[in-house]
């Protein structure tokens, strides 16, 4: 198991698999699991300055992929979560929701309740493609600016 590990690690080390590494690691992080991408985003960058545009798309992409991922989960999740749907702050919510519409997706990228955000927007069966974008919109200019300050704060300037 160890070997297979090692392995495995060696595989995903940056900077020679960095972008499918931040890829898989951008997707995963836009689920519901604890993880942050920007961490390996900006690792890649530091390491490889040339690869900022590239590492920054294919976070991106992989955030969003994930994004729609959670919107799937949620989508499909409606008939469970109706039974505890009818608290004073999840109908609060629902509307708040449901009167933004698919640009609630754009919140997308905050911590904690950006991914959750997702996968309630598939529950009340917001228009899928609609917020995708928005989800696209939001995560892009998460990592451009985040990548961007850290680059700055840290480039010695």
């Amino acid at each position: 198991m160890q070997e297979w590990l090692d392995t495995a690690l060696g595989l995903l080390a940056l900077p020679r698999y960095g972008l499918s590494t931040l890829f898989v690691v951008s997707f995963v992080s836009a689920t519901l699991l604890p993880l942050g991408s920007e961490p390996a985003l900006f690792g890649l960058v530091k390491l490889n300055p040339e690869l900022f545009w590239p590492a920054v798309l294919v976070a991106t992409a992989g955030n969003t992929l994930g994004g729609m991922l959670d919107w799937w989960l949620g989508y499909g999740a409606h008939r469970v979560v109706d039974r505890w749907g009818h608290s004073r702050a999840h109908v609060k919510a629902v509307e708040w929701l449901e009167r933004l519409g698919p640009k609630a997706c754009l919140l997308s990228w905050l911590p904690l309740v950006g991914d959750p955000l997702c996968a309630v927007a598939g529950w009340l069966r917001l228009p899928f493609w609609p917020c995708v974008g928005y989800m696209l919109v939001g995560k892009f200019m998460r990592y451009l600016v985040m990548t961007s300050a850290l680059a700055h704060l840290f480039s010695g300037a």
